[in-house]
């Protein structure tokens, strides 16, 4: 694969105004698939998840999932979106391995929700209002796994295999209209933006929006137009990137990429590309298709979906604060500085620190372990913080630390543990021995040890010199592998001084 011809950033900027656009794709947890009756999980064998309507079957007939119906009307609203009185399904025709029936049933010109606004807020609190075009209910395709070929792309592959489990799972997609006035800060706000999407449909509680597994997935638009130019440039859109450090990086890359092609006089194409998370870069994928291309026409199998006025005003009253305001609320209650707030906030982890702290924890504690050993852990394996450990999980090392039982250099043996795999935090305190030793038989027995190579400390302290200790102390914990209770061994050393 050729390597991209980049412009610098700010040099970019300078030539070209961006205009972005997102669509979201959101999986919602309920029970069963959008138009059948197949369970609606996640991991389980290839293939098994399946009802006659998710392969498209002769004679199999779709029934529209009432709970889909439902979340869709609650994220429409928490979008800031007016609900349709009728919406229709369609039918959106195109060939590929994993949609069996040859088109998905889609919403085209008559979504279940419209005209909505959602607000962003930035890092450094400046809040950035994102027009919603639309959101509307479809079906996800199945899953085909490229097999051979360096790129895990089908290009150069020697074989593909589908999973259609997927196939049916209800989805709603989120479409902006043209975001104007991003400037330099396009790149950033491209995260927030999904970030706020998760915040959301977690708040409201219809999605797991894991972005590794899928429930939430971005496709991301960037366009360049010469300042002073009316006319919008030609769009490419990176599809399905999965987390948002990548949207971030992907939407920055893009800007760099187009502009350095249009300041040498080429064109853009208006195609799909991949994003690359090791490399860093996107690749084409194929010639962006406009609506015409699939041919949409009204699921005839299906009779619109027209709502109770009632069940939307019920919805719209159970909905939660919005995300900005519930930031706001959660720093105050915290205690925490601007700073520290940013971190979480920036971190994506704003959701699993308040799990954490719900759990048991204190906010200082569920900060420091979420922005620190977790964070640093999440940057080495290029994976998101929350992907990593349970809120629980967090909260119960805290507890070990509170109760004594674990130092913070053990608790972060302990998180290790369970990160890998290996267990509960219990489980792995008791598997790998890291429980701190406070036992005075085994403390004397090691106190007595350093003291024999360093006879002299004693009376150090008993001139008065009591910061000696810190070399019997020190001792002691480096015997003991770090798990001697400092506390009790300075006590005891001081007895011993005393005597």
């Amino acid at each position: 694969m050729a390597k991209d011809t980049l412009m610098d950033f700010d040099e970019a900027l300078e030539l070209f105004e961006p205009v972005l656009g997102f669509e979201v794709h959101v999986e919602l947890n309920t029970r069963t698939k959008m138009f059948s009756s197949a369970p609606n999980s996640f991991g389980r064998e290839p293939n098994t998840d399946l009802a006659p309507v998710d392969l498209g079957l002769p004679g199999s007939l779709p029934v529209v999932n009432e709970q889909a119906v439902r979340f869709s009307i609650s994220l429409g609203l928490a979008l800031g979106c007016s609900i349709a009185p009728s919406s229709r399904f369609a039918r959106k025709n195109y060939f590929y391995p994993d949609l069996g029936k040859n088109y998905q049933i889609s919403q085209y010109d008559e979504p279940i929700a419209f005209d909505g606004e959602v607000e962003v807020e930035l890092a450094d609190g400046t809040t950035v209002r994102v027009p919603i075009e639309r959101a509307h209910m479809e079906e996800d395709a199945g899953k085909l796994t490229h097999v051979g070929g360096a790129t895990g792309r089908i290009q150069g592959a020697e074989y593909s295999l589908v999973d259609y489990n997927r196939a049916g799972v209800p989805l709603v997609e989120i479409v902006t209209r043209p975001i104007f006035g991003a400037e330099h800060r396009a790149p950033e706000i491209a995260k927030t933006y999904v970030q706020t999407i998760r915040d959301i449909v977690l708040s409201l509680g219809i999605s797991d929006a894991r972005m590794e597994r899928g429930n939430l997935r971005c496709d991301a638009n960037v366009s360049l137009r010469p300042r002073g130019q009316e006319k919008l440039g030609t769009r490419t859109e990176t599809k399905n990137v999965n987390s948002m450090r990548s949207v971030e990086r992907a939407v920055r890359y893009e800007i760099q990429r187009q502009a350095a092609i249009l300041a040498a006089g080429g064109t853009i194409t208006q195609e799909t590309r991949h994003w690359h998370e090791d490399t860093g870069r996107t690749s084409p994928g194929r010639p962006k298709s406009d609506a015409d291309d699939y041919r949409y026409f009204p699921e005839p199998d299906l009779l619109p979906v027209v709502p109770d006025p009632a069940l939307i005003e019920q919805l719209r009253a159970e909905l939660p604060e919005p995300p900005p305001a519930r930031r706001r609320r959660l720093k105050a209650g915290w205690g925490f500085t601007d700073l520290e707030f940013q971190d979480v906030a920036n971190g994506g982890i704003l959701a699993e620190v308040e799990a954490t702290i719900a759990a048991g924890a204190t906010p200082a504690a569920a900060r420091k372990w979420w922005t620190g050993e977790i964070a640093r852990v999440a940057n080495a394996q290029g994976r998101e913080a929350s992907d990593l450990v349970s809120p629980t999980d967090v909260a119960a090392v805290q507890a070990l630390v509170d109760a004594g039982t674990l130092t913070d250099k053990l608790a972060r043996q302990v998180l290790e543990g369970v990160i890998a795999g290996e267990g509960t935090p219990q489980e792995v305190v008791d598997a790998r021995g890291l429980a701190v030793v406070s036992d005075d038989g085994a403390l004397i027995a090691a106190i007595d040890e350093a003291l024999a190579a360093q006879p002299d400390v004693l009376e150090k302290i008993r001139d008065g010199k009591v910061q000696a200790a810190g070399a019997i102390i020190g001792a002691v914990m480096k015997a003991m592998r770090g798990q001697a209770d400092a506390a009790r061994v300075r006590e005891l050393i001081l007895e011993r001084a005393s005597a």
